[in-house]
């Protein structure tokens, strides 16, 4: 089996690596934080000090990195895979990043012979660990047909969304604009029916039953009815904000994810935001109604 490079082992990261140590794979990994990658040395994985010894011992780079600046920086930085003389020449990337950064960075890659592919990722950790993410992937329909047994690990679903670099970027933040207007106009509904007396137990059963039902919204209203919200910095503000940063580029009007993007200042500005979607939803709405927790 191919020897794999995987570049950042936080929460997603380290889930989705650990899959393809499970699958067979021999792994080399990197992150500024060696301690992220600790259960993935102890499974077998090989830890080198930069995205450049990465490729130079693979066949395969991937990376999960927390924003742009980071995959500026494993491209073309100091130690970087711009660097790099022998080994890997293929890089896919499942960040949560904008469209631009991957599209300056694959461009810059390609002058030394790289194949660069854009890929997401949609699920939490939790969903990263168990590999049932939903993937899309960008660029090179070979380097998509060639590596399916490498996605096949980390996903339950592998969408190929067209050969632009960037589109499954697109989709990322489509999907988190979506689930921010969902999670947002869900809790709001459900404030609603309080106040009229129906409880939050109530609405999930009218939910369950009706057109409405999804996977979403019962995740959703699992975690509203048990009001037990994990703690974690969530990053659907991040990917929302890149998406309505593209829609004023693009001259196309998005109102209601302009509004679920002020919901989520509002929750920052009062330290509501400390949470998942969904408890942040929680948290700022009973600020709004004034609930007392």
């Amino acid at each position: 089996m191919k020897t794999l490079g995987f570049i950042g082992t936080g929460g997603m990261g380290s889930g989705m690596a650990a899959n393809l140590v499970k699958a067979g794979y021999s792994l080399v990994v990197t992150d500024l934080n060696r301690a992220q990658a600790a259960g993935l040395e102890a499974a077998g994985a090989k830890f080198v000090d930069s995205p450049r010894a990465v490729a130079e011992s693979c066949e395969l780079v991937l990376s999960m990195l927390p924003n742009n600046y980071a995959v500026q920086a494993v491209g073309l930085g100091k130690g970087g895979l711009v660097e790099a003389t022998s080994g890997a020449k293929e890089w896919i990337d499942f960040s949560s990043i904008d469209k631009a950064t991957i599209v300056a960075v694959g461009g810059e890659l390609a002058k030394k012979g790289w194949t660069i592919a854009d890929a997401s990722a949609g699920g939490v950790e939790e969903v990263a660990a168990a590999g049932h993410l939903a993937l899309w992937f960008s660029g090179s329909k070979a380097l998509f047909d060639a590596h399916q047994a490498v996605f096949q690990p980390m996903g339950k679903s592998i969408l190929f969304m067209g050969e632009e670099l960037g589109a499954a970027k697109l989709v990322k933040n489509a999907m988190a604009m979506l689930a921010a207007v969902q999670h947002m106009s869900i809790v709001e509904i459900g404030s609603w029916l309080k106040k009229g007396g129906i409880d939050d137990a109530a609405f999930k059963n009218v939910l369950e039953n009706s057109q409405q039902d999804s996977v979403a919204t019962r995740r959703i209203m699992e975690i509203v009815t048990s009001r037990k919200f994990k703690a974690r910095k969530s990053w659907m503000p991040k990917d929302v904000g890149f998406g309505l940063d593209m829609a004023r580029e693009m001259e196309v009007p998005m109102p209601f994810v302009g509004l679920a993007q002020q919901m989520f200042a509002i929750a920052q500005a009062t330290g509501q935001d400390g949470y998942e979607a969904t408890g942040i939803a929680c948290n700022i709405y009973d600020v709004i109604n004034g609930v007392k927790r």
